[in-house]
């Protein structure tokens, strides 16, 4: 069991004791209703606000999946991302992840869509990977430049699924950033058996997530609900994946960048040291969390001018 006192700094810990004061460890123990209602008051704790230079749109595609626009005074036309919050495919929506989009358009000058997927367990797998689809879809129709996928966890889960199933796509995303990412990775080695028990995620939170998304459901093999269960790795976009050190989820990022490498792909892992699963939310209290989402940032720009300096 690894010595979190020590892997963990005093700016970190108060960051998950902040967070835990507003969702509890055993909120998976709750009805749904009640731990939407936990994420989203703790979600609104945290909101950051916006950039003074950036704005919001929200609408809908085809009057069915809503979407939020944020575009910068001074904008940069040449990717647009796509971005899909995390919250296990059952918690989160637009205003969950408002403040990061914000920011990451006023980072990067690029206009952010963030994607309002269908939640578990009202529309259970492949709901919400139809949606991502639908809107990468939609988003390769209306922009005529690069478009950069983007999520953190189970939203890094809907963007790899997206680039696996572009593949051939005349508009094929330029590449692709994911935060932290679950993508099925194996249960019983890696970070999963070693940060079992981390702060902020545990891998029994993993195993809580997925079953509610699969609902009884045979997903073995599906690459749309676990993009490491693919065969191959060939032709997908450059890759970008940043992860927690303190986070189950980690040794997922490993193995997906090592079968892209393997397939001739371009692909580069950052395992943020001394950070939880969440960190995101820690942006402005946390120096390394702050580091890191800077490189994400850096990132997704890169990614949509086609540039590859890793």
């Amino acid at each position: 069991m690894p010595d979190y006192s020590k892997l963990i700094d005093a700016e970190t810990w108060a960051f998950i004791e902040r967070t835990n004061s507003f969702y509890p460890a055993d909120t998976v123990d709750h009805g749904i209703g009640e731990q939407r209602a936990i994420y989203d008051r703790m979600c609104r704790e945290f909101h950051a606000g916006y950039p003074e230079n950036v704005t919001a749109e929200t609408m809908s595609i085809g009057g069915r999946i809503p979407v939020r626009i944020y575009r910068r005074a001074q904008p940069d036309n040449a990717a647009v991302v796509l971005y899909f919050h995390g919250g296990g495919c059952i918690l989160g929506g637009l205003d969950s992840h408002d403040d990061v989009c914000a920011e990451l358009c006023g980072s990067t000058g690029y206009e952010v869509v963030s994607v309002d997927y269908r939640l578990v367990p009202e529309h259970t797998h492949p709901a919400a990977f139809d949606d991502a689809m639908a809107a990468f879809d939609w988003a390769s129709a209306r922009y005529d430049r690069a478009i950069v996928l983007a999520g953190d966890s189970a939203g890094g889960n809907l963007a790899a699924a997206v680039a696996h199933f572009s593949r051939g796509h005349a508009r094929a995303p330029a590449g692709q950033v994911l935060i932290y990412p679950g993508l099925g990775g194996d249960e019983t080695a890696g970070s999963y058996v070693e940060h079992a028990e981390a702060p902020m995620l545990t891998t029994r939170d993993v195993q809580y997530y997925a079953g509610m998304r699969a609902a009884g459901r045979d997903v073995a093999g599906d690459v749309s609900f676990s993009p490491l269960a693919d065969t191959d790795f060939s032709m997908l976009p450059p890759t970008v994946i940043v992860t927690a050190q303190c986070d189950p989820l980690a040794s997922d990022a490993e193995a997906y960048r090592d079968r892209i490498v393997a397939a001739g792909g371009r692909a580069v892992w950052f395992d943020e040291q001394g950070l939880v699963h969440g960190y995101l939310r820690a942006r402005h209290s946390v120096p390394r969390a702050a580091a890191s989402f800077s490189r994400i940032c850096d990132a997704v720009h890169a990614l949509g001018q086609r540039h590859w300096h890793y």
